[in-house]
């Protein structure tokens, strides 16, 4: 497989022959508002330019993956430069429905069991924060990619460490897990995604596991910087399990 990073979440999947494109926020640098109650008001996002061009990232993608219909995970770009015919898979039947309402016209609602061609693909739970805030943050889903030439990967989605993701690590054993890890958050309400602790507990629930840290320092209420992990995962000594791409970077696995 290869997993590359757009920017943010948004990531391109090469497995087992097929291109996946996971939450597509597309848009120029600068095209939206700041989300509010949170720091960096000064600063639209997508706060960074994509790192490659739109063309590159559309060109030849078998299927969508959309997690959740956050304006950082699907965007007004992605739906305007889309093919509208394009495989997309989301979560549940109310993000199809908007999915649907945007134009597209093949929309499948994942489940545990989904089959895109030979590629097995199980929808995971995950938790958008903590408390109270998750009546504002919403349902969110992550994916389990299986193959039987492939390893096994885990992408978590927006979801802090909890319970449900230690089931799933236990469950499915992945080879390769993407955390978000930018320990976004708004002034009250605390984590929506990972941050530093939440990562460790990731790779102390998945020793032998390769994690990927993505959604980092591209939408303004980020809190946990890649220089800041870094200097963290040395300090713990899991420098050589733990990724930290930079836009555009690409593994291969």
């Amino acid at each position: 497989m290869d997993i590359k990073l757009i920017r943010n979440a948004t990531l391109i999947v090469e497995y087992a022959g097929k291109k996946f494109l996971i939450d597509p926020m597309l848009a120029e640098k600068g095209t939206y508002p700041p989300f509010p109650n949170s720091i960096r008001q000064d600063q639209n996002n997508p706060l960074v330019d994509l790192p490659v061009s739109l063309d590159d990232v559309i060109k030849d993608v078998d299927a969508v993956i959309v997690t959740h219909l956050h304006l950082d995970h699907f965007d007004d770009s992605a739906k305007n430069v889309l093919p509208k015919g394009i495989k997309v898979f989301v979560q549940n039947e109310e993000d199809a429905q908007e999915v649907k309402t945007a134009g597209f016209q093949n929309v499948e609602v994942l489940t545990e069991h989904t089959d895109f061609d030979d590629v097995r693909l199980i929808k995971t739970t995950g938790q958008h924060g903590r408390g109270e805030i998750l009546k504002l943050a919403g349902e969110v889903c992550g994916i389990v990619f299986k193959h039987q030439d492939e390893k096994t990967l885990y992408v978590a989605g927006d979801t802090v460490w909890y319970d449900a993701v230690q089931t799933e690590i236990d469950t499915h054993q992945p080879d390769i897990i993407v955390v978000n890890g930018g320990d976004n958050q708004f002034y009250e309400g605390g984590s929506l995604v990972m941050g530093k602790e939440d990562i460790k507990e990731t790779h102390d629930a998945a020793p032998d596991a390769t994690i990927i840290v993505v959604h980092t320092e591209a939408v303004n209420h980020w809190t946990l910087s890649r220089e800041e992990l870094k200097d963290f995962i040395n300090q713990e000594g899991i420098v050589s399990d733990v990724l930290i791409p930079n836009d555009g970077d690409s593994y291969s696995f």
